[in-house]
């Protein structure tokens, strides 16, 4: 076959055109690049506005992504497949105005009985006292549980022992103090055998345990509490003192049929008017969500807007950009300059805007979380791969989308009428 084939010259053509086409993008790449850097002011203040709508968008992930792992994390130190009912009149943790609708122990064993699929089931009710701290008088939160307690909220013992089935039973006048009162009460750690006064009476403190942080509510246990044995809340209170239940699936797919069963127990032995409450982590975590999700949708709409301003800023600055460089668009024109090489140019320019400053926004935003990560060993903050991929993708599409018009108006001029124009 010789070079005048139909097949031979159809190719030659086509490489011909590639050749052309990225001749076109280099010369488009390198005029851009220059006239850039012919404005650095105006180049600079352009690209801060995508760099802020940019940077803003990945914080906002990066907020949202903290804030799942948080609520994870919270879930997994309670334990994910708790659950727990009170009455709506009580206060706190089954502190109650009135005893006659008061969730009692007889409840707890009622539902240790008869709902299925349950690891583990407990109560706790509240009151306070008074301790002598350093010649202080300290309000502190006495908490009577019973000994599953510690299974169903992962309470982590630093030191000595938890409540056992034989001080419930024999109603020990023995107690656990948090991390945070053993330093106030032993400056010089907790000793084995040493004693408080509570409610008059001297308790044996056997166990120093970490109070962590509230949770959803979940605060019954402060900074400030002492755990005792439910039964000697009770001796002092009677067998109707109110309490909270809780409880444990053994699975997490137990868990709403268990809610649901533990919830109509109580009822099956509460027939009044009053109203009881069965509810689980599942359901909390999924208000959480909720509002983490709304409050994520708006930050994001409001980086949104931010990057719709930044990209309409970027059109203005090419449209006047363009305004003032007619005469060189005509002089390239009439010399051959082809029209696309004249939109390629324009476009290529606002491109190199916007993912300039998309760059320099995506650093920000990835250096703002980093710092905090540097400067607070004990603070987890995600950074989002896909986040900083979607924002850089968004950035180069407004600067394609919001740089067509400036370089469809630079592709349209006439070259005799823009050599003639001031």
């Amino acid at each position: 076959m010789d070079d005048s084939s139909p097949d031979r010259v159809v190719r030659y053509r086509h490489e011909l055109a590639a050749n052309r086409t990225l001749l076109t993008l280099w010369n488009a790449l390198v005029l851009a690049s220059e006239s850039l850097r012919f404005n650095k002011m105006r180049t600079g203040l352009t690209a801060l506005g995508m760099a802020i709508g940019t940077g803003s968008a990945i914080l906002v992930f990066t907020i949202a992504l903290t804030s799942r792992d948080y609520v994870l994390g919270q879930i997994q130190q309670i334990g994910s497949n708790m659950m727990y009912a009170y009455w709506e009149g009580a206060d706190s943790v089954g502190r109650t105005r009135a005893r006659a609708d008061a969730l009692t122990l007889r409840d707890m064993e009622a539902i240790r009985e008869q709902v299925p699929n349950l690891k583990a089931v407990a109560a706790a009710t509240a009151t306070r006292d008074t301790l002598w701290l350093d010649h202080r008088a300290r309000e502190v939160k006495i908490l009577g549980v019973s000994p599953e307690f510690q299974t169903i909220r992962n309470l982590k013992i630093l030191a000595g022992r938890f409540l056992d089935d034989r001080d419930e039973k024999r109603r020990d006048k023995v107690c656990l103090v948090t991390e945070q009162l053993a330093k106030e009460l032993y400056s010089g750690g907790w000793v084995e055998g040493s004693k408080i006064k509570i409610f008059g009476i001297e308790f044996a403190v056997v166990g120093v345990f970490q109070e962590g942080s509230e949770t959803f509510g979940q605060s019954e246990i402060t900074r400030e509490t002492i755990l005792i044995p439910i039964s000697v809340i009770v001796l002092f209170a009677g067998q109707d003192a109110g309490v909270q239940i809780y409880a444990s699936a053994e699975r997490a797919s137990h868990v709403p049929q268990a809610t649901e069963a533990i919830l109509q127990v109580i009822r099956s032995r509460h027939r009044g008017s009053a109203v009881y409450r069965a509810e689980n982590l599942t359901q909390l975590l999924l208000a959480v969500e909720n509002i983490a999700t709304a409050l994520t949708l708006v930050l994001l709409l409001v980086s949104a807007i931010s990057l719709i301003v930044s990209g309409i800023g970027i059109m203005n600055i090419m449209l006047v950009t363009v305004t003032e460089r007619t005469q060189e668009i005509g002089l390239r024109m009439a010399l051959g300059a082809e029209r696309k090489a004249i939109r390629a140019q324009f476009l290529t320019e606002a491109l190199f805007l916007s993912l300039g400053g998309g760059l320099i926004g995506t650093l920000g935003g990835i250096s703002l979380p980093l710092l905090v990560r540097h400067f607070s060993a004990e603070t987890n903050i995600p950074i989002s791969g896909v986040a900083v991929l979607v924002s850089l993708l968004v950035s180069s599409l407004c600067g394609v989308l919001f740089g067509i018009l400036p370089a469809e108006q630079a592709s349209r001029l006439d070259p005799s009428e823009a050599l003639r124009r001031e």
